[in-house]
């Protein structure tokens, strides 16, 4: 168990900027869009990697300085196809109606920041915690900021955090540039570059990131927003000062059970594994909450709006195009019926966000612009689940092996968030990080639904 004192160490920090200059065209303003903007508010999104040292027997041939040197310069060379991870927000202020227009500046780009740090804990304390312990909120930068504040700060700082015998790599992204499909897709680059001894001409990437915006036909796609000054619509949001993190993980059989649990109880076979599982959350943590029968409780699902636009976006499409679906019942009802009943209600709002949906809301933002406040998004009455198990997490590698495990820090958290992560073994496994007052994961951690689905049979 780690000590609430043990503290990171900031050994160095610089900014790394793309290999190569960017063409004429790459230097153009990219405007944030309706899928953007309502993010201005949250904070930056916090995703990482526990790997471990390479064992005694090479560790003689590891050197962190040369780790580290690697890292950098395939950091570069993966920002060429990568450049507006390291340019900042930029407004232009127009008079005649009052509006904010804010855009990706790619002609002013220091970098993207990098660090390196160190921390007196081992990987088996991170890992046999019983909660994530708070040290790992320092394994991250830039806690508190938010994505507004991507006007001076940077869009995407990684940090390198050298553990007694492990290393950690988290990034902090901005959340109107980038959703978890486009993060992985760099990070995955990034590995993929690393991984081949980057020189001059050894800077390929398999899949090349698209960031040309979506536009909504007939719409301007210089996006703007009815406001003066920033202050009418920042906020800044202290997330619970006593919230519990704790992972879950849910195997290939205990998945595939729940699965078949769901489409059994409705007689179909249209229910997904996520849908499945995340029923179970929705049913446990709404329970673990004690709230009246007549009360309303909600499900809400994050979901990539990439496949649901028609025409579709491209999977490699970068930026933050996604919305969300919500299932809603009453207390009363969602215990009265059985796991296959709430999933059903899942799998129907996810259903209906089609093409339609998509247009409709996105025409809805444009008569009626708004921009979220993390204030509003956690109501005590929700179960909020986002990431995704699918995300090819355990693919980066960077010339450590596979991760041990993956992590998130502090930002934009709360009582009833949920995130899911692929299960390091695959095959359909997930890890499930649920956030929840004290009072309410105790009461999670003894509800006989939720532990009987952990346990192979």
């Amino acid at each position: 168990m780690t000590s609430p004192t043990v503290s990171v160490k900031r050994v160095s920090e610089c900014f790394v900027k793309p290999q190569h200059d960017h063409s004429q065209d790459a230097k153009q303003p990219i405007y944030l869009t309706p899928f953007d903007l309502p993010f201005l508010n949250l904070n930056y999104s916090q995703k990482g990697l526990l790997f471990a040292k390479p064992p005694p027997s090479e560790n003689q041939h590891f050197s962190i300085t040369t780790f580290l040197n690697n890292l950098r310069n395939s950091l570069s060379a993966t920002l060429t196809h990568f450049y507006p991870l390291a340019a900042r927000l930029a407004t232009r202020k127009q008079q005649n109606p009052p509006s904010y227009v804010i855009y990706i500046d790619p002609e002013n780009s220091p970098g993207v920041k990098f660090i390196h740090a160190t921390v007196d804990v081992s990987v088996s304390d991170i890992l046999t915690s019983t909660y994530v312990p708070s040290v790992v909120h320092s394994f991250f930068d830039l806690n508190g900021a938010i994505c507004h504040d991507g006007h001076t700060l940077p869009l995407l700082s990684i940090q390198v955090t050298e553990l007694t015998d492990g290393i950690f790599i988290g990034g902090s992204v901005n959340h109107v540039l980038a959703d978890g499909t486009s993060f992985w897709l760099f990070m995955s680059s990034w590995s993929q570059i690393f991984k081949s001894n980057v020189n001059e001409n050894a800077c390929f990437v398999s899949r090349t990131p698209i960031f040309k915006r979506w536009v909504l036909e007939q719409h301007d796609p210089i996006t703007s927003l009815p406001f003066s000054y920033p202050d009418e619509f920042i906020e800044r949001y202290e997330r619970p000062q006593h919230l519990k993190e704790r992972f879950f993980h849910f195997t290939t059989a205990s998945v595939s059970k729940l699965k078949t649990k769901a489409n059994t109880e409705c007689n179909t076979e249209k229910i997904s594994s996520l849908q499945a599982v995340s029923a179970l959350l929705w049913r446990c943590v709404t329970r673990a909450r004690h709230q009246p029968l007549n009360s309303e409780t909600i499900c809400k699902l994050v979901v990539s709006n990439r496949g649901r636009a028609n025409p579709p976006m491209s999977e490699d499409y970068f930026g933050n195009p996604i919305g969300s679906v919500s299932a809603t019942t009453t207390v009363e009802e969602l215990m009265a019926h059985g796991l296959g009943c709430a999933a059903l209600r899942i799998h129907e709002a996810v259903r209906s966000h089609d093409d339609k949906a998509v247009k409709t809301q996105v025409a809805r933002w444009y008569r009626n612009p708004v921009v979220y406040k993390m204030s509003g998004l956690l109501p005590p009455n929700i179960t909020h689940i986002g990431s995704s198990p699918r995300f090819d997490m355990y693919g980066c590698e960077f010339g450590l092996g596979k991760a041990v495990a993956a992590r998130s820090g502090m930002m934009n958290k709360g009582d009833g968030k949920v995130t899911m992560y692929p299960g390091r073994e695959g095959g359909g496994s997930m890890d499930v990080e649920v956030c929840l007052l004290p009072e309410y994961m105790m009461d999670l951690e003894c509800d006989e639904e939720f532990i009987s689905a952990l346990i192979e049979e």
